[in-house]
């Protein structure tokens, strides 16, 4: 009875405790944080406390030419870049979602993120055309870290 009691006990600690770590949609992080929402040719103001997760959230349709990067790393004193993460609104070709952009806050202090979409650029990675130039743009995001 021992044996078999040891044999089964791995097993269910796995079944229990593997849900609770799995982060879903191939996604690194399961927990956003506070959401803040930004789009392109907009500053936004952002306020957490440290230690608080959040994530800068863009409209995001890579079937239409969307791409969007970390345009600059933010003073990793005041707030660390821990992902980026992508949740589509449906399964169908063309559907659009949200780009997540997820930080923690750390120490008291203010720190500017620009978030870029470089549409249509493909691996270049900079507009080659005017139409790509006219739709390409930041999203700005102004943080503020305080107690």
């Amino acid at each position: 009875m021992m044996r078999a009691t040891a044999a089964v006990l791995p097993a269910l600690l796995l079944a229990l405790v593997a849900p609770l770590t799995a982060c879903g949609a191939g996604s690194a992080v399961n927990d956003y944080g506070k959401v803040i929402k930004g789009s392109k040719g907009a500053t936004v103001q952002v306020r957490v406390r440290p230690g608080q997760r959040f994530s800068l959230a863009v409209p995001d349709n890579p079937s239409v030419g969307d791409s969007w990067e970390l345009a600059e790393v933010p003073d990793a004193k005041v707030a660390s870049f821990i992902s980026k993460e992508r949740e589509s609104r449906g399964d169908a070709p063309g559907s659009g979602g949200t780009s997540y952009f997820v930080f923690n806050g750390k120490r008291p202090g203010t720190t500017e993120v620009r978030l870029f979409d470089c549409w249509r650029c493909g691996q270049a990675r900079t507009p080659s055309t005017e139409d790509s130039k006219r739709q390409s743009g930041e999203a700005i995001f102004a943080v503020t870290v305080a107690e």
